[in-house]
């Protein structure tokens, strides 16, 4: 059958759907719109102006199935090529139009889906017979109930397809409609279903064999072209193609090997590790394949050469020639009935009934013997299935072990390096905090070098003013030794008798003049003594507050010292005895401290003392002056 005929099965759903009354015929504008979505479910530019003049004519009313083919024919059909558009949506488009108005719907328990009935209708098209309206025969629906029930792994009952046959006896002469199958599928009256989710996966696998013309199906390693690694995929043969996807749910398909009148299967020797390789080379590449066992090994070569066979041939799909297969032995199978049936009415007249009888018991066994060989070449079929889905599901078995360990592997690989980042984190915030720290070390150091260098100038200035002090220390102590010198010769002048004070009042004069000026000399050191001792405390108090500030930033500095010892200078700096600047023989800060007090109150009692013998001198010196006045007038 050719893509011609499967289209137009499709499409009578489609048209009967639209004929409301039932009469044969549909109006114009619903044939514009079915039109226009064969159109674009079959990728092909739409022309709407061949269809509004094919539909032109003084007659308003509807169009038959005879009128609407030419156009269907020439303008849509004849123009649709394999593999251009989805056939699976163009047979979704035409049973969503005629199930609104045919199909009852599902029941709310049902174990079959709408989905699993749209795969029904599909399946049901593919082996009903070239006649409409469509019908599928009792044995179709038997080699498909079968196959539905081999890839559930159950057997399927014959019983429920005789009581059937045996309520409507029509059925086995007229066929069976699409709504009368899916209405006895949902029922369960042809095939017994325990669980919904186990039907529908063996629904989609004769599915995806029957309708998508899946030869074979299954996993394979297959070798790169770039990397040249061997890498597990699942391989769906078809008699053009041979793809191959990541894994069976088909979502990420990975290739695809055009299969032509060129290309070869070879078998080639195992090397690299891998066993039962065989190859199948193309006009431009040669893709190298490995399977899991020898018997995977023999039915991958023969369903490829059997695919090859069918491009040879110009044969789209296997199912459709197991069909015509199928209705030939039918053909045979009645013509041979037939031809027994008259021999037997023509020898009935001349035989016995005794050979009669042993023609039909011969004729018994001999189909007793013919349904025996079927039954076990059926059982073998089954038992191969059996054991190559047991294989398969052992190697799908090994196959989840090898992803679980190397997924494990992976999580390790990545909780270690999760690890191995969280230490670099913990390293670079170390490193961060080190080199902030050792920033903060360098400011601590600029600035204890700054107040190092304040506490030896206020050192400097000390000194400087510590010395001045001790010159007007000393300049003082001169003054005094000269004024306890005048003191004395004043003393030894007074000691003298009256007459030579009198002759020598000259000297006396001068000798307290000299007096005088030593006192008011000697008051100056004084006051500049003063100076310079506040000058010294405001000296020293700078130096405190320098060393106040040394010690300060030391403290900083040793506090970020701990953690970190990049600074071995600035270390050695700091631990390395500090030298006063001072002259050799200078004061200390202390020792100088208590030797000025001591001098201080030293010339304090001494200043008291004299201002003692000033006062006196000034009291001695008053009386004399009338004296002299009244001895100078006498």
């Amino acid at each position: 059958m050719d893509l011609k005929s499967e289209l137009l099965k499709s499409i009578w759903y489609a048209f009967t759907s639209l004929d409301v009354e039932k009469c044969g015929k549909v109006s114009k504008s619903q044939l514009k719109v079915l039109s226009h979505n064969l159109y674009t479910v079959l990728n092909i530019p739409h022309d709407p102006v061949t269809l509004e003049e094919h539909f032109q004519d003084d007659d308003d009313g509807p169009v038959s199935n005879h009128g609407y083919m030419p156009y269907l024919n020439k303008y849509i059909l004849d123009k649709v090529k394999e593999g251009m558009f989805d056939k699976e949506k163009f047979d979704d488009l035409c049973w969503m139009m005629t199930m609104k108005k045919n199909f009852t719907g599902v029941p709310e328990r049902a174990l079959l889906s709408e989905r699993d009935c749209f795969k029904l209708f599909c399946l049901f098209n593919l082996l009903s017979e070239d006649r409409y309206p469509l019908v599928i025969i009792p044995e179709e629906v038997e080699y498909l109930l079968k196959k539905i029930s081999s890839a559930m792994g159950q057997e399927w009952d014959w019983k429920l397809m005789e009581d059937l046959l045996c309520q409507d006896v029509t059925l086995r002469e007229e066929g069976m409609s699409v709504w009368a199958f899916l209405e006895h599928m949902i029922a369960g009256r042809l095939l017994r279903v325990t669980s919904a989710e186990a039907f529908s996966v063996a629904l989609d696998e004769v599915f995806l064999e029957m309708y998508h013309n899946a030869v074979k199906r299954g996993y394979m390693w297959k070798k790169g072209h770039v990397r040249r690694n061997w890498t597990e995929r699942w391989f769906v043969l078809k008699p053009s193609s041979m793809a191959y996807y990541v894994s069976e749910d088909l979502k990420d398909k990975r290739g695809e090997i055009k299969l032509d009148k060129s290309c070869i299967v070879e078998t080639i020797p195992d090397r690299e590790g891998k066993r039962w390789m065989f190859c199948v080379k193309t006009h431009s590449k040669t893709f190298e394949m490995s399977a899991s066992d020898q018997r995977q090994k023999v039915e991958w070569t023969q369903a490829i050469q059997t695919a090859l066979r069918l491009q040879r041939e110009g044969k789209s799909s296997l199912h459709h020639e197991l069909k015509l297969k199928r209705r030939v032995q039918r053909e045979h199978s009645l013509r041979e009935r037939s031809q027994s049936t008259r021999s037997s009415c023509s020898s009935r007249s001349s035989q016995s009934d005794d050979l009669n009888i042993q023609e039909m018991e011969k004729l018994e066994k001999e189909r007793d013997r013919q349904d025996l060989e079927i039954e076990n070449i059926i059982k073998q079929a089954r038992e191969l299935e059996t054991q190559r889905r047991e294989a398969e599901e052992r190697e799908r078995k090994k196959q989840r072990e090898v992803q679980m360990q190397l997924e494990r592997q992976l999580k390790e690989a990545e909780m270690l390096r999760e690890s191995m980042e969280a230490k670099m984190q913990e390293k670079q915030k170390e490193a961060e905090q080190q080199k902030r720290r050792i920033q903060e070390l360098e400011l601590i150091q600029q600035k204890l070098e700054g107040a190092l260098n304040m506490e030896i100038q206020a050192r400097l200035e000390e000194e400087k003013a510590r010395l001045e002090l001790e010159r007007l220390l000393q300049a003082e102590e001169e003054k005094r030794k000269q004024f306890h010198i005048l003191q004395e010769q004043q003393r030894a002048l007074q000691s003298l008798s009256p007459v030579q004070e009198l002759s020598d009042s000259s000297p006396d004069e001068e000798t307290f003049s000299a007096l005088f000026s030593a006192s008011q000399e000697l008051q100056d050191l004084e006051a500049s003594r003063q100076r310079s001792h506040q000058r010294l405390e405001e000296v020293q108090e700078k130096l405190r507050n320098a060393s106040q500030h040394v010690r300060h930033w030391n403290v900083q500095l040793n506090r970020l010292k701990t953690p970190v010892s990049p600074a071995e200078r600035l270390e050695y700096r700091l631990q390395s005895t500090r030298i006063c600047p001072k002259k050799e023989g200078a004061l200390a800060s202390n020792e100088f401290i208590s030797k000025y007090r001591i001098r201080t109150d030293r010339c304090r009692d001494d200043s008291e003392r004299l201002e003692e013998q000033m006062e006196a001198i000034n009291l001695s010196d008053e009386p004399e002056e009338p004296q002299d006045r009244s001895n100078g007038q006498m």
